[in-house]
């Protein structure tokens, strides 16, 4: 196993991730396909991580283990914290479109991984058929996913044969997410996974001062207890009622992307979290809705 102890300052940057192909690529390749007969699949809501999770071999089992339990879709729809953008925009959706390296300061490998996604002309159109007769469209084809995108979904389908496109948030406010989650949920039924991708606490504040922490702690309890009952009110208004959420949300756009998800799901009282433990001094709480 590669030696990870350090995630910021790994003997191998990404050696994880590389462990991580050598291991399950076969089964990748070889997950059942979603069919009709399983049912719209759930949507999703996970908490990325930068590309230290590529060096996090817990981590990137749990994320690949978690897309093992259900049927490998026929395409992805994923909305990332890491773009905003009036009007609504989407990725490039021809084969092999470049990632979108949208960070700094880490080691030369993160900028030369490669995750190259089938062609996604047709899942395009059908998301442009979607949401057309209310907004434009813009796209975007020499953009490729960004990291709130490539860093989870390398880790769930490593064989990158499953179609992806990345839509823009439309604006940070939490009813916006969760109106084009609603808009979108109808894909669920032909085999699209819909995924929110953000954090469930984000603090670069609590990754350097420890006492921070319970603040995100009791954050994530409020948000995980909203969650369970279903109480999609409270979690759209959770700049007000989520307590230490100005701590633990200084800004908005790695916690609306979990509204989408909401949005897309046909029972919000259906959640199931799928991990469960802190990174960094945060919540990495992910989550799926039937």
């Amino acid at each position: 196993m590669t030696n990870t102890t350090d995630l910021f300052n790994p003997a191998v940057p990404a050696g994880a991730y590389d462990d991580l192909l050598k291991r399950v690529l076969p089964l990748a390749k070889a997950q059942k396909s979603w069919q009709p007969d399983d049912g719209p699949l759930p949507s999703l809501f996970v908490s990325h991580g930068a590309p230290p999770t590529l060096d996090d071999p817990e981590w990137l089992n749990d994320l690949f283990t978690w897309s093992q339990s259900m049927p490998k879709p026929r395409a992805i729809v994923i909305v990332s914290a890491h773009w905003e953008n009036a009007p609504m925009a989407i990725t490039g959706a021809a084969a092999g479109t470049p990632l979108y390296y949208d960070f700094g300061g880490f080691h030369p490998r993160y900028y030369t991984l490669k995750y190259a996604t089938p062609d996604a002309t047709a899942l395009a159109r059908r998301i442009s058929a979607t949401l057309s007769d209310t907004t434009t469209i813009h796209h975007y084809g020499n953009r490729g996913l960004d990291h709130g995108a490539f860093v989870p979904l390398m880790a769930m389908y490593p064989a990158a044969d499953v179609p992806v496109v990345q839509l823009s948030m439309p604006s940070l406010a939490p009813e916006a997410l969760l109106k084009l989650g609603q808009r979108l949920k109808h894909l669920r039924e032909e085999g699209v996974l819909i995924i929110g991708s953000g954090f469930m606490t984000h603090s670069f504040e609590a990754m350097r001062r420890p006492a921070l922490v319970g603040y995100m702690e009791a954050f994530d309890e409020w948000a995980n207890t909203a969650l369970t009952s279903g109480d999609v009110d409270a979690l759209t208004d959770y700049a007000k009622k989520g307590p230490g959420a100005r701590i633990a949300h200084p800004t908005a756009d790695h916690f609306v992307p979990l509204l989408l998800t909401l949005g897309a799901a046909t029972d919000p009282t259906s959640v199931t979290t799928t991990i469960d433990r802190m990174r960094f001094g945060n919540s990495i709480r992910s989550l799926q809705v039937a």
